[in-house]
C-alpha cells in the first residue's frame, strides 16, 4: 500500500482530534459567533454577495461556523467534511441556534455520488485543497455540484505560502505537487499547545493547476485575486497590520498570502 493510500483515515483522525481544541480556542472564538458574530471574513463575503434564498454546498465546513453563517444570511445550506467529531459538532450548533442547515459527513470525491441535487453556490475556503491529493479530481467534483448558472466561490491560502515553515523562516516544501508530505503534527493553528501529535498527509498545489483543472471541469473563470495579507492569525509569525489582516513579519507587503476565485457553469 502507497503510504497515502489511508490518507482519509489518516487525516480525519487528526481532524477528530483538533475539533474540540477548535471549538473551545479564541481563534474561533465561539462565544462571538453563537452570540451572533458572522465567521465569515471580507474576501469571501465580498465574493459570495447576497445570498439569501441561495443554495449553497460548503464543502470541508470543519464544525459548521461559515456553514452557519451563511444560513443566518438567509441561504439554505448544505455542509460536508470528513471529520465525524467536526460534523456531530456542526449539528450541535445548529440546533443550539435554531438554525436549518443540513450537514453530511463525506469527503469531498464523493460527493457527486452522495447528493441528490445541484447547488446555486459552491463554497470553500481556508486550508482545503491541501488535505487532497488530486486537484482534477476536486475540479470535476466541484463542477458536478453546482447548477447550470451557478458558481464556485474559493478563497484559500496561497500556494507560494505553503511552501515555508511555520514560521517563515526557511523554504521547505516544493511549491508544485511533487508528491504526498507526511508529518507528525504537533498542536494546531487555532491551539498550539492543544495536545496533538498525529501524522498528517497533505499535498501542495500551484495555482496554475488549480485554475487549470477548474478550466478542464468545464467551469469559466470570472474572478481570480491575490492578497499580501491573511484574514486569519493562521502562521506562527504574524503581526496585524490593518484590522483582521495579518502578514508575515519580516515579510510585509511582499508576498501572497491568500487567492481568490469565483467560477461560473456556463448554462
Amino acid at each position: 500500500m502507497n503510504n497515502s493510500d489511508n490518507y482519509i483515515e489518516v487525516n480525519s483522525l487528526l481532524w477528530d482530534k483538533k475539533t474540540p481544541h477548535h471549538t473551545a480556542s479564541a481563534f474561533y472564538d465561539n462565544d462571538s459567533f453563537v452570540a451572533g458574530k458572522n465567521s465569515l471574513k471580507e474576501i469571501e463575503k465580498n465574493l459570495l454577495g447576497d445570498v439569501k434564498n441561495n443554495t449553497i454546498l460548503h464543502l470541508q465546513c470543519h464544525f459548521g461556523q461559515d456553514t452557519l453563517s451563511m444560513a443566518r444570511m438567509g441561504a439554505i445550506v448544505t455542509g460536508v467534511d470528513f471529520s465525524s467529531a467536526a460534523i456531530t459538532e456542526a449539528k450541535r450548533l445548529n440546533n443550539k441556534l435554531a438554525l436549518s442547515a443540513n450537514f453530511i459527513l463525506a469527503d469531498v470525491y464523493s460527493l457527486p455520488t452522495s447528493l441528490y441535487h445541484q447547488f446555486d453556490i459552491v463554497y470553500a475556503s481556508y486550508g482545503t485543497i491541501v488535505w487532497l491529493p488530486d486537484i482534477k479530481k476536486w475540479a470535476n467534483s466541484v463542477a458536478s455540484c453546482i447548477k447550470p448558472g451557478g458558481r464556485f466561490v474559493f478563497v484559500e491560502t496561497h500556494p507560494l505560502a505553503m511552501m515555508f515553515d511555520d514560521d517563515f523562516t526557511a523554504i521547505k516544501y516544493a511549491y508544485f505537487n511533487t508528491g504526498v508530505i507526511e508529518e507528525t503534527e504537533q498542536g494546531t493553528y487555532a491551539d498550539r499547545d492543544a495536545d496533538i501529535n498525529l501524522k498528517s498527509l497533505t499535498w501542495n498545489h500551484s495555482l496554475s493547476d488549480v485554475v487549470q483543472a477548474l478550466i478542464d471541469a468545464g467551469l469559466r473563470i470570472t474572478q481570480l485575486r491575490e492578497y499580501n495579507y491573511s484574514e486569519q492569525n493562521c502562521f506562527g509569525n504574524m503581526t496585524e497590520v490593518a484590522p483582521g489582516q495579518f502578514q508575515v513579519i519580516g515579510m510585509q507587503n511582499l508576498i501572497p498570502l491568500v487567492y481568490a476565485i469565483e467560477a461560473h457553469k456556463p448554462l
